[in-house]
């Protein structure tokens, strides 16, 4: 469960009822708290909110054409809450991994967060860190 807003990660809503649907599915929506912050800071310090000079609505269309490119599935678009949820199936095992993209208007632009969590297993193998990476580095 990897989110660049670990004191307020954004909440899976539309995902919510396909995890529980999913008989493998064994990993809670709700984000692990304290412990959880303290290991993503200490193992990728880098992944943080991303700021945009974009206003919100801009910047939404920018996060859904990036989501599609990278090949996720998209589960919900509700620009008024300025939220996006997919679901993205690694390749090698199919695996599925929930993401929830929130963006909010921030003076003069916007700033997104996103987080990204697999649905099995204790390790991801860094899988959800690198999803976000590769989404920031998208949007450019």
């Amino acid at each position: 469960d990897i989110s660049t807003d670990t004191a307020n990660p954004p909440a899976f809503v539309a995902v919510a009822p396909l995890r529980a649907a999913d008989p493998k599915t064994g990993n809670p929506t709700e984000y692990a708290g304290a412990e959880t912050a303290a290991k993503q800071a200490e193992a990728d310090p880098d992944i943080k909110p991303y700021h945009s000079t974009l206003s919100s609505d801009q910047l939404y269309a920018k996060a859904l054409a990036a989501a599609r490119e990278l090949g996720w599935e998209i589960v919900a678009e509700i620009p008024g809450e300025g939220r996006i949820e997919a679901t993205d199936t690694t390749l090698w095992f199919g695996f599925k991994d929930d993401v929830v993209i929130r963006i909010v208007a921030d003076g003069a632009g916007s700033v997104l967060d996103i987080r990204s969590k697999s649905r099995v297993g204790i390790s991801d193998v860094g899988v959800n860190a690198k999803r976000i990476r590769a989404f920031i580095a998208k949007l450019g």
